[in-house]
């Protein structure tokens, strides 16, 4: 499975092409918002997600049974940007479940801006 492809085809919110890789009976579990999806709820939800989406894979971890990706998801108009990570298990070469952990982009919380600690990762937030 190719999961540059697959994620190219969510941000693309083409619902034919991220059918594809899902086995029928697949699930996937977004827990900060704690929601449980079937494969054609979670399509539903990413393909009618208001606006269009661009982003980038940051990191892919795979194991014999297991795809672990970090990826930064953006609006085009700039207007949202999050960081996902994805824990997916593929059996048979597609996905059978995947549990996702979403967290959106934002300042530093004034609290530890006031104990001075910590320091930033990169300039600013930029679309990459």
């Amino acid at each position: 499975m190719n999961i540059k492809e697959f994620w190219d085809a969510v941000l693309r919110q083409d619902a034919q092409a991220v059918r594809r890789y899902f086995h029928p009976d697949a699930w996937v579990n977004w827990h900060n918002t704690n929601e449980h999806f079937t494969v054609e709820e979670f399509i539903r939800a990413n393909c009618e997600y208001p606006g269009e989406w661009a982003g980038k894979v940051k990191q892919v971890i795979t194991t014999a049974t297991h795809i672990i990706t970090a990826t930064h998801v953006y609006s085009k108009d700039g207007s949202v940007s999050c960081h996902a990570t994805s824990f997916i298990q593929i059996v048979e070469g597609k996905i059978a479940s995947m549990e996702e952990y979403w967290g959106d982009d934002g300042p530093v919380p004034q609290w530890r801006q006031d104990k001075h600690i910590g320091t930033t990762i990169k300039k600013a937030h930029t679309v990459d």
